[in-house]
């Protein structure tokens, strides 16, 4: 399971110059790179995902939660 104070202490890392590393946590991998290219989209992406951080965890986590029951089932 992925945990939100885990994604934002990732989303700190972006103050240092390595942006992206909390959508990489989050399974956003093209994203992520892009991030990681263009430093956060200049902070605006950085910024933006301040608030969709919560969000994307949630996602991530349900998306894991469905494909275990889908392998169990199947």
């Amino acid at each position: 399971m992925r945990s939100t104070p885990i994604a934002y202490l990732f989303w700190c890392f972006g103050l240092i110059g390595v942006c992206g590393i909390q959508r990489f946590y989050t399974g956003r991998y093209w994203t992520g790179a892009l991030w990681l290219l263009t430093v956060g989209l200049l902070g605006i992406g950085q910024i933006i995902d301040l608030f969709l951080i919560p969000g994307m965890v949630r996602e991530a986590n349900l998306e894991r939660r469905v494909d275990y029951l889908e392998a169990r089932r199947g």
